[in-house]
């Protein structure tokens, strides 16, 4: 029985052979690729239910594969997991913005990147069984069933962590939500979160929220805690 069918895409044989043998070891079925196109048409073309994805490849590199995935209604969905070799925190903090839900770096140990996985997919497998219903904060509506955020009469597009966020802070308005609190809600990350992950997505939440209206304020930074919906 298969656990999930997840794509692995690095460049380097080695690493995705690495990678393959150990999931396969743990009940996962795995596709590879090895470059930014083979794997956006693996990704179009399977039922994939996580992607491993690493950020330098060839031709396209990971940001704009995820990037592309994100932005397309048939892999939209699917979690991400980013590779990178570099320890900067730019080349984190890009993954995220465009959409990866966690990333691991090179190098990286096994047992890590196989807590990581299952953590993904449980969050991904298992929703909210909360009651359907729509929540407005101020001007906003945000609507559970459709995963939608509607501001005035305009869409607003988030991606699912941020939505997830949104919901959270929402259904605790005014309550005070720690950064660990947030990741274990969103990622279910337990252990090996990190909690800028948090302050990145908040960042972006805020952006899209607020628009031009710069005088009103939705969500509220409590130092060394947390944040809170106003």
């Amino acid at each position: 029985m298969s656990y999930g069918r997840i794509l692995v895409v690095d460049d380097e044989e080695h690493i995705v052979e690495l990678i393959k043998f150990n999931l396969e070891s743990n009940g996962y079925e795995i596709i590879t690729a090895y470059d930014g196109y083979g794997a956006i048409e693996k990704a179009r073309e399977n039922d994939i239910d996580l992607i491993i994805l690493d950020l330098m490849l060839p031709e396209i590199d990971g940001i704009e594969v995820c990037r592309r995935l994100k932005k397309d209604n048939s892999t939209e969905n699917i979690p991400i997991i980013m590779l990178t070799a570099k320890s900067e925190e730019t080349d984190k903090v890009l993954g995220l913005e465009m959409g990866a839900d966690d990333y691991v770096t090179k190098p990286f140990g096994v047992r890590e990147l196989m807590a990581r996985v299952k953590v993904v997919l449980r969050r991904s497998n298992d929703p909210k069984t909360k009651e359907v219903k729509n929540i407005q904060i101020k001007d906003i509506i945000i609507n559970i069933e459709k995963h939608e955020v509607i501001k005035g009469n305009e869409k607003i597009e988030l991606t699912l962590k941020e939505f997830e966020l949104l919901r959270i802070l929402a259904e605790n308005r005014g309550k005070v939500l720690s950064r660990n609190k947030l990741l274990d809600e969103v990622w279910g990350y337990d252990y090996f979160g990190e909690t800028r992950t948090v302050d990145v997505h908040i960042r972006h939440l805020r952006k899209k929220i607020q628009g031009n209206n710069k005088g009103e304020r939705y969500i509220e930074t409590i130092r060394g805690v947390g944040y809170k919906m106003l």
